[in-house]
Parts: structure tokens; C-alpha cells; sequence
């Protein structure tokens, strides 16, 4: 059975059931009370229910990135520091990692649509904020909360979209969903350059607020209410997972500036790590645990949140830093370097949704393997190709591989992060993924923040270069490691 195929047969069985519960209900109600009969619900149409969970996903996922080309005009704009220009990108990370277990688990106990349609106001409120922002602690905060807000979203929307499509539209959805993900993740440099050109880069975030206002009516009008299987709530193990990953992100992101072996960063890195485990030890024990370690007994779950893992590290690490390269060596605009991004950039939108819709045919676990490989390979490239006076027809070709290489992921780990658990376990099993990718994130943009600054810095081109190359090479050496990992995943998931 193929990863698509077991999600098929897993929602297909869920439907069934609730359809002959419902069936029975309706029965016991009419014959007490004829009057209280209603018709059922009419399926929503898949483009509406594609927008209501495609439009904040894609708010989320262009949140990413949309900070990249502004960094060096907000960086002058409020006399930020590299630090500061890493919280502007982490303070978003940083809560988005620690709480997407807490907004799953919240979800599925009491409503995934609550809590989605919660999720897409406190981001769109929080945008407002960093769009009135005047100085770097109060950008970063409105980025926290926006990441705070942007932890109910990601999980929730694939969740959601899995409940409400039917067994046939499915595979297709799955795909659309990954491309408008990639879409996001496309424009963000391009969109962040255009804004900060035409307008000025406090209109990077008042762009949220009307989508906002649209996404949360779509999500009341055309989504559906569901719950996981839990209905009691675990505070004990809330408090140790979201406190546990707050203080290991932390430490990881305080690590390049305050160094490894200071007590700071130690302390932070320690007492996560005990809280973690102190949280595995309570869900091993807990009758109703919010993260269920028999997920982990799945070897395609496993593995695959180790590849989402070095894959997020490797990649938005360099991308952290590549953004950069042609405004700060190249001298070319915000917007001339987001345009240069496209081949990188764009192709995941093209490709993510083929990879859903033949992930069947080809396997998941070939998509995911070769994605690994080209984008390792197209790191190096790049890394190997960097010098200050490099022309751009030197690097395209490795951002258009980039790109392919991200595309061929995307879709193939969300279908195989959900086709290995049961239907009442993918909202926790998406919280599971989408915290480890985050962490990957905070963890690779601060490792090779911290390589670029032992050997490099801004104060010449040259310098910028000499620290940009160790490490675009460490980025590329993680992403092969999860290369390496994904020739352990299992042909078909279970």
C-alpha cells in the first residue's frame, strides 16, 4: 500500500464510521423529535476549501522568507545589529517551534477550526504591529507573536484540509496544498523586494492584515469543525513541551553571539533538554498524552522528521544568508535580488504539486531522496561558485536545482508524516513535523550564522564572501546527511 493510499484508506474507514454514527444519531433524534432533523452539510467545493486552509498556510510559509531581501534596508533603517537581523527571523522561529505540539494538542481537544481560525487573528493582529514597528525590540516582538500565532496555522491546515476533501480529490489536494506552500515560500524574497522598493518595509507586514481578514471568513464559512481523539487536555505536558523547546531554541539561537560554553547559553540548552525528556518520561506515562510515542514507533514517521530536520537546517541556514549575498556584495536592490531568487524560489510552486500528484507512482521515499540530492548538490554549487565579482548565469542553474530539489520534498514528507499515523493522530502528527522543520530552521540559521561570523563579516565584500562560503558549505553537508537518512525510509508508509 503506497503512502496515498494508506491515507485514503485510513480517512475512508474514519468517514465510514462517522457516517454510521451520524446515521444512527439522526435516527434516535427523529424518532424522539422529528422537528430537530436537518439535512446534511452539502460538500464544500475544493476550491473553496483549498483557499480557506491554502491562504493562511501560504501567510505563514511567506513570513518565512518575506524578511530576507528587507534585512540589509531594516538593518539600516533601525540601526540594527546581525543579532538583532537573526532575532527579526528566529523571534518568528523561535515560539512557531515551541508551540505547534501545544496548538495540535489544543486543536484536536477543543476544535482544530477554533483553533485554526484563532491562529490566522492573533498573526494578522501581530502583523499590524510589526507594521507600526519603529525599533528592532518592538519588530521583534510582533514576530514572536506573529510566530505564536503562526504555530496554530501550519499543523491545523493540512489536518483540516485532509477532513474536509473526499477519497478521490485527495491525492490531488495534497499536492495543490505543497505548491501553494511553495508559493509562499517563492514570493517572499520577490514580494519582500518589490515592497521595500516601491513602498517601505513596514508594508511587508500591512499586506497580512486584509488576506488575514479573508482568510478568517473563509475558514467560518467553508470549514468544518473536528476533533482528535483526546478529549482531556495534558497541562503538565503543555507546559514541559512548549517550555522545553522555547529554552533549547533559545540557546541555539544565543549561541553564536554569547558563545557555546558560556553559562547562558549552556543553562538554556540543559534545562531544555531535561524539560524534553522530563516531557517524553510524562507522555510514556500519561493515559491521554498529547504527543503519543507510539507514533515514533513507525519507522517512516521517524525517519522522516529526521530528513525535515537536516533538510530545514541545511537549507534556510544558506538561504539566511544568500539573500543577503547580492545587496550587500552585488549592490542590486531589494527587489533586482529577489528576482534573482526565482529559479530557487519558484520552482517548488511547479514542482511540489507533480510530486503529490505522482508521489504514488514514483514513491515517496525516491521524491524525497532525490529532492535530498539535488538541493545538497546545488548548495555546494553555490558555495563553491560564491566570489564577489561571480555573475549571475554562474548561479542559476544551481538555484534552479535548488528549487526542483525543495519542490520534490515538500509534498512527499507531509504525505508521509500523515500516511504513517492513524486519522485521529494527524493533527498531533503535523504539530510533530511541523515543530521539528521550525527547529530546523532556528538551528540552521543560527549554525551558520555562527560559521559566517568566524570567518567572515559586512565590513567588505570580501569578507562577506569569506564567511558566506564555509558556510553555504556546512549547510550543504547537512542536507546530504538527511540524504543519506532517507535511503532508510520504508517503500510505503505505516
Amino acid at each position: 500500500m503506497t503512502g496515498y493510499q494508506s491515507i485514503t484508506n485510513v480517512v475512508r474507514r474514519s468517514y465510514q464510521s462517522i457516517t454510521t454514527t451520524g446515521e444512527r444519531s439522526m435516527s434516535t433524534s427523529t424518532a424522539v423529535r422529528p422537528q430537530a432533523s436537518r439535512p446534511a452539510r452539502r460538500p464544500r467545493p475544493l476550491a473553496a476549501v483549498l483557499a480557506a486552509v491554502g491562504i493562511p498556510i501560504f501567510m505563514v510559509t511567506l513570513d518565512n522568507l518575506v524578511v530576507s531581501t528587507a534585512l540589509p534596508v531594516i538593518r539600516e533603517d533601525l540601526g540594527a545589529s546581525l543579532t538583532d537581523l537573526q532575532w527579526f527571523v528566529n523571534a518568528y522561529t523561535l515560539p512557531f517551534a515551541a508551540f505547534l505540539l501545544t496548538a495540535a494538542a489544543l486543536g484536536d481537544r477543543i476544535g482544530r477550526r477554533r483553533m485554526f481560525i484563532a491562529g490566522i487573528t492573533v498573526f494578522t493582529l501581530a502583523s499590524a504591529a510589526a507594521g507600526l514597528a519603529s525599533e528592532s525590540w518592538q519588530l521583534t516582538l510582533a514576530r514572536a507573536i506573529q510566530g505564536l500565532g503562526g504555530a496554530a496555522v501550519a499543523p491545523l491546515s493540512l489536518t483540516l484540509l485532509a477532513q474536509a476533501v473526499p477519497d478521490r480529490l485527495r491525492t490531488a489536494a495534497v499536492g495543490i496544498w505543497g505548491g501553494i506552500s511553495g508559493l509562499g515560500v517563492a514570493v517572499g524574497p520577490v514580494v519582500g523586494g518589490a515592497v521595500v522598493e516601491g513602498l517601505d518595509w513596514h508594508w511587508i507586514f500591512w499586506l497580512n492584515v486584509p488576506v488575514g481578514v479573508v482568510a478568517v471568513i473563509l475558514a467560518i464559512t467553508v470549514l468544518d469543525e473536528s476533533r482528535g481523539g483526546a478529549r482531556r487536555l495534558d497541562p503538565l505536558g503543555l507546559v514541559l513541551s512548549a517550555a522545553g523547546m522555547l529554552l533549547l531554541i533559545w540557546g541555539v539561537v544565543d549561541g553564536p553571539d554569547h558563545g557555546w560554553a558560556s553559562a547562558r547559553v549552556l543553562g538554556m540548552l540543559i534545562t531544555g533538554a531535561v524539560l524534553v525528556i522530563a516531557f517524553l518520561f510524562w507522555q510514556s506515562r500519561n493515559t491521554t498524552p498529547m504527543l503519543p510515542l507510539s507514533l515514533f514507533r513507525s519507522r517512516g514517521f521517524s525517519l522522516v522528521n529526521l530528513v525535515t530536520l537536516t533538510f530545514s537546517a541545511g537549507t534556510f541556514g544558506a538561504v539566511f544568508l544568500l539573500a543577503q549575498f547580492f545587496q550587500v556584495v552585488q549592490g542590486l536592490s531589494p527587489l533586482d535580488s529577489g528576482l534573482r531568487t526565482l529559479p530557487w524560489t519558484m520552482a517548488p510552486m511547479v514542482v511540489a504539486p507533480l510530486a503529490g500528484i505522482f508521489g504514488d507512482r514514483l514513491g515517496q521515499r525516491n521524491l524525497i531522496v532525490a529532492g535530498q540530492v539535488l538541493l545538497a548538490g546545488a548548495i555546494l554549487w553555490i558555495g563553491l561558485a560564491s566570489t564577489t565579482t561571480v555573475s549571475y548565469s554562474d548561479l542559476v542553474i544551481a538555484f534552479a536545482m535548488a528549487g526542483v530539489g525543495m519542490g520534490l520534498t515538500f509534498a512527499p514528507i507531509s504525505t508521509m508524516a500523515l500516511a504513517s499515523v492513524s486519522e485521529q493522530q494527524r493533527g498531533v502528527a503535523s504539530g510533530a513535523n511541523n515543530t521539528v522543520r521550525e527547529l530546523g530552521v532556528a538551528v540552521g540559521v543560527a549554525t551558520l550564522a555562527s560559521v559566517f561570523s568566524s570567518y567572515g563579516g559586512y565590513t567588505t565584500h570580501t569578507a562577506f564572501v569569506d564567511g558566506l562560503r564555509p558556510a553555504v558549505f556546512v549547510g550543504a553537508a547537512i542536507v546530504a546527511a538527511g540524504a543519506v537518512a532517507a535511503l532508510w525510509l520504508p517503500r510505503r508508509a505505516s
